[in-house]
């Protein structure tokens, strides 16, 4: 039987090739088309927020970076390639067995300055893909200065390591990494074709493989050399120790002598291999590589090893301080709390005086705000959304604002589109983009104004543009909820579409967007969407503009990507204009000496639990809120200003892009007046400050004097507690300020430790000032207080309550302290929210106060305040049941009985909070019986007990202090 013959390569004809080639083609152009879309997209952008030269001057940087980085490392490799292929030897030696590399050496061979440059362009492209990206570093070289403040241990300029060192040890590692390709790629090509063998008799490495190798590997040590020379400064930013960033004792007498002998022992390794080189010698290198190793483990690891547990860690008491100090010095510095900027001031904690002094004192009776901003955003939305494509942020913000020549605390929000809210019908293309643009006004409540348990709104909207602050456009086109793009604009003559109510309309006029005008524009959305609509809807035409980009804080993060923003944005009326403000920080890594810090784990608390966004978890040793912007709700306008003139960083950024950051003489009163410290870069000065309040060193290594930021005891979370701003009066200080505020506890112990407050009034703006309570100070802090409110026996029974299913929801408010009286004052509104139906929302029903050892509850804060006494929980236990002291009904001998009959309706409220502790108790005791009609009876009977307590107690919910009789109004 003959053999089959075999079948050969298959091969395509002349029309397939042309057919695969056309598809190739059309898949490269449609991947360039949509790179350039994404790029276009941005262009068009910046263009319209007048920050185009940002776009371009980081293009051309990355442009620049890529092509010098590609040609440098194609061109070595490339060269690599060359010489090792050239000098390889011309006869293979050959073996008695099979060489496996026969067909990789024929292939190349066959095509070799095609693969060779296939190969380095590829390597090429890899490297200034990766060099690009680090566009910052290489401009902060090109226009950093100086701090004008020189490190401890080496005496150079903080800006040598801020701006100069990454750059040069970007560098050094670049050219570190390609030395090695070079390096494997000949000895890669001269192992296939001979030049390196592993078998065979005869000299295994012939003469030209040795002189490129040993060069190279000389080279690459020498590059090593250098390293080790600037490894030296990486030191000062050593986390050796666990207790605190920068050179330690180990570091210093260990690991600095031992970077510098490696330094050398590597310098005269590059020249072992260099000679080595020269005399076509394999001996010498191979001793200069062995003598490397053996110095690097022994110098630069055991060394220091042995010195750390034997000297140091013993003696770490005394051996540490000295360099402790230097820590404490250059944190104060770089994160801005030095005596310079905290002042720390002995405070008592005792308060003194009588609770009824405290009702009629006018500083801090009307500051203590009782409306929650990470609470009430469904009451806002409830009582202000007017129509379902309307909604508020789930956080509010605080702000203050004078009135009547009071100036006052006010939760502040902007009811704005929230296209989530659409119904059904109304989620079409063009209603989605085209007909529901924007939102419409400016909602306050004065902080501590409540009607009928709700804020006092106050509002300036469309149709009352001049209602509680006049606004000369009301209308907001940008905000946190409008993530989605718009496309406004109308032709001449064409009807207005843009939907206001259920019967007026409007067409944008601001000069926000980017034109639609051409055809070409609407290919470029309709790529970038995915969306066809942009060429065939008819709602489209010569005057549409589409907005993007909308919310603030994105559109301060792209046109300024040299700033870190702030998590919490917040709106205001400046100038009659409704702006949202963004605080935005310029951050270093690499301070020497100071704390290291991750930024988003120092700033989470328990508002990120509620929805907070989160910030970025980048490291950083120094920080400057040296920017404030605004982005102009309207017409999307971003302006940035600078409001910190001593920032090395912020002048090296405004040399990379002149003119983009206004100076302060720019800022208008109006606009400074609404300025507040802000949250992120309180929250990362507060954490380190529980560590740095202590300036003796050995008592910082000690842990001795430090506290903690405690959590939030009205959270679920164990998440920290978030800071509040407040209208406060510290200590010496002649009336109150807004403030952010903070309180500190002890750091293994529930006892107040301190009160923080940073100031946000325009002529103390920035101070901070630490309230430093006695060591031995017994005033209860945050989670003590909370548990004396929830064990109180009336919240304690509606906390009962809300755990029985379809039960009223109870919410505890911020607990908020007030310094008064050389002492402490804890205020903490309570809400309750009906279960029952989505369309409930949180309403204020008590006001809780702790007052030097008193606790209160009432329906004012006033109320609360008089009628505060010992904490008293007989009646309760501590889950919040009632206990033996609790009213309960028994049978003769003693036993309980359980009561079937109905609730007589209250006519007050302590009969009605009697009836609801009755039912309460009577409801446990017919689960204990286990008679399911019974425990029918009694959950009915607790019902009925839970409305005539809710009836008796909402009609007459509380005002807040100062009490107001005015109605709700949506008018201002």
């Amino acid at each position: 039987m003959g053999m089959r013959p075999g079948m050969g390569i298959p091969t395509m004809s002349r029309r397939a090739k042309r057919v695969l080639t056309a598809i190739v083609a059309l898949v490269v152009l449609a991947i360039l088309w949509f790179q350039f879309v994404s790029v276009y997209v941005d262009f068009l952008w910046f263009g319209e927020v007048g920050f185009r030269e940002v776009f371009t001057t980081q293009a051309l940087t990355r442009i620049v970076l890529f092509l010098v980085v590609g040609a440098v490392a194609a061109g070595l490799v490339l060269g690599a390639m060359v010489v090792a292929y050239r000098s390889r030897p011309v006869f293979v030696p050959s073996t008695n067995e099979q060489d496996p590399l026969a067909p990789y050496r024929i292939i190349i061979s066959s095509r070799p300055r095609l693969i060779a440059i296939v190969a380095a362009v590829l390597i090429g492209l890899i490297s200034g893909i990766s060099a690009q990206g680090n566009w910052q570093t290489v401009q902060l070289f090109l226009h950093g200065g100086n701090f004008g403040k020189a490190d401890p241990q080496f005496g150079h300029d903080i800006g040598f390591y801020v701006f100069r060192l990454p750059l040069i040890q970007m560098v050094l590692g670049w050219l570190f990494v390609i030395t090695a390709i070079c390096a494997v790629i000949v000895a890669v090509v001269q192992y296939l074709f001979g030049g390196l063998r592993t078998q065979g008799a005869g000299r295994k490495v012939t003469s030209a493989a040795t002189l490129q190798l040993s060069l190279l590997v000389g080279f690459f040590v020498l590059i090593k050399a250098v390293q080790y020379w600037f490894d030296r400064y990486n030191l000062l930013f050593s986390d050796r120790s666990a207790i605190f960033t920068g050179a330690s004792y180990t570091d210093v007498n260990a690991v600095l002598p031992a970077k510098i002998i490696l330094m050398v022992i590597a310098a005269i390794c590059a020249v072992g291999f260099i000679v080595g080189a020269i005399l076509r010698s394999v001996k010498l290198p191979a001793l200069a590589v062995a003598l490397l190793v053996l110095s690097s483990v022994l110098i630069g690891g055991l060394w220091p090893l042995i010195l750390q547990q034997v000297v140091v860690k013993p003696n770490a008491n005394t051996r540490e301080p000295a360099y402790i100090s230097k820590n404490l010095d250059a944190t104060r510095t770089a994160f801005g709390i030095g005596d310079d900027k905290v002042t720390y001031v002995p405070y008592q904690g005792e308060t003194a005086g009588d609770k009824t002094d405290i009702v009629k004192d006018t500083d801090t009776v009307p500051n203590a705000r009782l409306l929650d901003p990470n609470i009430l955003s469904p009451t806002f939305t409830q009582n202000q959304q007017l129509k379902n494509w309307y909604g508020f942020a789930s956080q509010l913000s605080v702000d203050r604002y004078t009135i009547g020549g009071k100036t006052g605390d006010f939760l502040v929000a902007l009811r704005e589109l929230n296209t989530a809210g659409l119904s059904a019908n109304q989620q079409d293309w063009i209603q989605r983009h085209l007909v529901y643009t924007h939102g419409d006004g400016f909602v306050a409540a004065p902080a501590n104004e409540v009607v009928n348990g709700v804020p006092n709104y106050r509002i300036s909207e469309v149709s009352k543009p001049a209602g509680f602050v006049p606004i000369s456009e009301p209308r907001i086109y940008y905000g946190q909820l409008t993530t989605d793009y718009s496309i406004v604009g109308s032709a001449a003559g064409d009807p207005a579409r843009e939907l206001e109510t259920d019967s007026s309309t409007y067409t944008y006029q601001g000069s926000g967007g980017v034109s639609l005008g051409n055809l070409f524009q609407r290919l470029v959305f309709a790529t970038n969407y995915s969306e066809m609509n942009f060429l065939f809807s008819s709602g489209i035409n010569d005057n549409s503009k589409i907005l993007y980009n909308r919310d603030p804080r994105t559109r301060v993060e792209k046109a300024a990507p040299f700033l870190t923003t702030d998590t919490k944005p917040y709106p205001a009326v400046v100038d009659g204009r409704i702006v949202w403000i963004v605080d935005a920080y310029t951050t270093a890594e690499n301070y020497p000496y100071s704390q290291n810090v991750l930024l988003g784990d120092a700033t989470t608390n328990s508002s990120q639990s509620r929805g907070a966004e989160a910030q970025v978890n980048k490291p950083i040793s120094y920080i400057r809120n040296s920017v404030k912007a605004t982005v102009d709700a309207y017409d999307g306008t971003v302006t940035l200003y600078q409001v910190d003139d001593a920032d090395p960083l912020l002048e090296a950024w405004k040399g990379v892009f002149p003119g983009i950051v206004k100076p302060q003489s720019d800022i208008s009163p109006d606009l400074r007046a609404h300025f507040r410290y802000p949250e992120d870069l309180f929250e990362v000065q507060r954490g380190l400050i529980t560590k740095y309040n202590v300036s003796d060193p050995v008592s910082f290594f000690n842990n001795s004097g430090f506290w903690k930021v405690p959590g939030d005891p009205t959270s679920d979370t164990t998440l920290a507690q978030p800071p509040y701003y407040l209208q406060v009066k510290l200590p010496g200080e002649g009336s109150s300020g807004f403030a952010l505020t903070s309180v500190m506890t002890g750091f293994a112990r529930e006892f107040m430790a301190s009160y923080m407050a940073a100031s946000s009034d325009p002529e103390t703006y920035g101070k901070i000032t630490v309230l430093q309570l006695p060591t031995n100070t017994q005033t209860p802090g945050p989670a003590q207080v909370q548990n004396y409110f929830r064990t109180t026996q009336e919240i304690s029974q509606l906390v009962t309550l809300s755990q029985q299913p379809g039960g009223t929801k109870v919410l505890f408010g911020n607990l908020l302290t007030l310094p008064v009286n050389n002492g402490l004052l804890y205020v903490e509104p309570f809400y309750i929210q009906g279960g029952a139906s989505t369309a409930q929302f949180p309403q204020l029903n008590r006001v809780l106060v702790w007052y030097r050892g008193l606790v209160g509850v009432g329906s004012t804060l006033a109320e609360a305040l008089v009628k505060a006494q010992p904490p008293d929980t007989s009646g309760t236990n501590p889950d919040g049941s009632p206990s033996s002291g609790a009213p309960s009904s028994t049978q003769s001998g003693g036993q309980p009985s359980v009561t079937s009959g109905s609730v007589v309706p209250p006519s007050n409220e302590a009969g009605a909070r009697a009836a609801l502790q009755a039912a309460y108790l009577n409801l446990e005791l017919a689960k204990k019986t286990g008679d399911q009609e019974l425990i029918g009876a009694a959950n009915k009977r607790l019902e009925a007990a839970v409305t005539a307590y809710l009836g008796v107690t909402s009609s007459g919910l509380p005002s807040s202090t100062p009490i107001t009789s005015a109605p709700s109004s949506s008018t201002g």
